[in-house]
């Protein structure tokens, strides 16, 4: 087989739907709670989503992480005290509440109670009632909690 058709071949590949969108803060969270929850759920062999693992530089953010979070199975949510402040956060909890996946919130140094969408002027009221909507949704489902000071 030639390069061109080897390239041909790879390009065409249609990418593994995921098991489990991890959706996560990751100034908050990428380094600790969201590796160690994708590494583990890969030697449990089924297939995580985790932006900083499946996505490659040029690969388009909106299109992959959109495309991930329709053909997952099951949203891991992982709160965090900087969570709602991030569009795309919110953005992709809105997505995977509105698909009516099953979804795992996981509190991690922060109660249900402290999670409120931050208006900040700059985003359209349409997506803040979305939002709301989805953080209302998700604070309201039984999920695990994590304190990272007691590990």
């Amino acid at each position: 087989m030639n390069r061109s058709s080897q390239f041909l071949q790879i390009a065409n590949r249609v990418t593994k739907p995921c098991d489990v969108f991890i959706n996560h803060r990751g100034i908050d969270t990428k380094r600790t709670v969201a590796t160690l929850l994708y590494d583990h759920l890969s030697r449990l062999k089924l297939h995580p989503f985790l932006d900083n693992k499946n996505m490659k530089p040029g690969d388009k953010l909106f299109d992959n992480i959109n495309g991930a979070i329709r053909k997952c199975k099951v949203g891991v949510t992982v709160f965090s005290p900087r969570y709602c402040e991030s569009y795309f956060c919110l953005h992709e909890l809105a997505l995977i509440m509105e698909s009516r996946k099953k979804v795992i919130p996981i509190f991690c140094d922060i109660k249900p109670s402290q999670l409120r969408v931050v208006n900040n002027g700059k985003c359209p009221m349409e997506d803040i009632r979305r939002f709301n909507w989805a953080l209302e949704e998700a604070k309201y489902t039984v999920g695990l909690t994590f304190d990272s000071l007691k590990g």
